[in-house]
């Protein structure tokens, strides 16, 4: 069964549509590349797949034990991002809150974010302020707070923005890792063709009045594929 499934979902506020007709399903272990053009609605997908937003029709069906709380999200960074006054072990730490509301973490949430930060390779650094990171090493932070929060799905919005060419390679290198060595699927929002070309099993495009949705080859097969429709 398929962790998310969308059948004709038409997203939108207040009546107002900003992406129609998506249909596409994420199986365990794909890795989905979502692009398409300025203003077409990705972030209002990512909005809609975290369940912050509900279709004006159509359907998102989350299947195979999956749940809305069971996404790890690491969104778009922003400047409030870049200067959050704590450490590195405490931003980690605290995706752990998706799992469940406590006042306190517990032991299995402390091991979890360990793990994380092992496997993201900044275990090393976890005491050092998160503000006075490099930009590559405050993703893999996030990275590592969004893994917290799930070993099942990673939904990444635009993760490799302001990031040098050498971070934003090693960025994509690790998120394939997860992919393909720990069987994280990964939905990835993102405008860089070289790391789809590479990385993709399955692409979503939207434009900003039809959407194409196969495999990597089928897109690159397509007439959408660098822009190439309606030439």
């Amino acid at each position: 069964m398929a962790l998310i499934e969308c059948r004709g979902v038409t997203l939108g506020y207040g009546g107002d549509v900003a992406v129609r007709g998506v249909d596409m399903t994420v199986s365990k272990g794909d890795y989905l590349f979502i692009i398409g053009e300025n203003g077409s609605g990705k972030s209002t997908l990512v909005k809609g797949l975290l369940g912050l937003i509900s279709p004006l029709s159509g359907t998102i069906r989350y299947g195979d034990g999956l749940t809305r709380r069971g996404i790890g999200y690491l969104p778009q960074k922003t400047e409030v991002q870049r200067d959050f006054p704590a450490s590195v072990r405490e931003v980690v730490t605290s995706g752990c809150v998706s799992s469940g509301f406590h006042p306190f973490y517990t032991r299995a949430d402390r091991e979890r974010a360990h793990a994380a930060m092992m496997r993201l390779h900044i275990h090393d650094i976890e005491k050092k302020s998160y503000r006075e990171l490099s930009g590559g090493q405050q993703q893999r932070v996030l990275l590592a707070r969004a893994l917290c929060a799930t070993r099942t799905l990673l939904l990444l919005d635009e993760p490799a923005t302001g990031l040098d060419p050498e971070a934003a390679s090693e960025l994509y290198a690790t998120v394939g890792s997860l992919n393909r060595d720990d069987g994280v699927t990964v939905i990835m929002v993102s405008h860089d063709m070289d790391a789809l070309s590479s990385e993709a099993g399955h692409v979503l495009y939207i434009g900003r009045d039809k959407t194409f949705f196969g495999t990597r080859q089928e897109y690159i097969s397509s007439p959408y594929f660098r822009g190439k429709a309606g030439e």
